[in-house]
C-alpha cells in the first residue's frame, strides 16, 4: 500500500516558509487582488506543508520523501 505522504522534510520546510512569507505580503503589504492571490497561495502552501501531502504531486506521481521502495 502506498504511503499517503508525498512531500519530504526539506520540501515541507520550504512550503511553510513560503506560506508565511506570502501571508505577510497579503496581510501586511499588498491590497486588492494581489492580497487575495497571495493569501490564497499562502494558505495552500501552509496546508500542503503542514499535512505533507500535495495533490499536484499525486497527479504526476512525484515524491520528495525519499521513500521510493517498491514495497510501498
Amino acid at each position: 500500500m502506498k504511503s499517503l505522504f508525498n512531500v519530504g522534510m526539506i520540501d515541507r520546510a520550504a512550503r511553510l516558509l513560503l506560506g508565511v512569507f506570502l501571508f505577510v505580503l497579503a496581510f501586511g503589504i499588498l491590497s486588492g487582488i494581489g492580497q487575495i492571490i497571495a493569501g490564497g497561495l499562502g494558505a495552500i502552501m501552509l496546508l500542503t506543508g503542514a499535512m505533507g501531502v500535495c495533490p499536484i504531486y499525486r497527479i504526476f506521481e512525484i515524491r520528495t520523501t525519499g521513500a521510493d521502495s517498491p514495497a510501498e
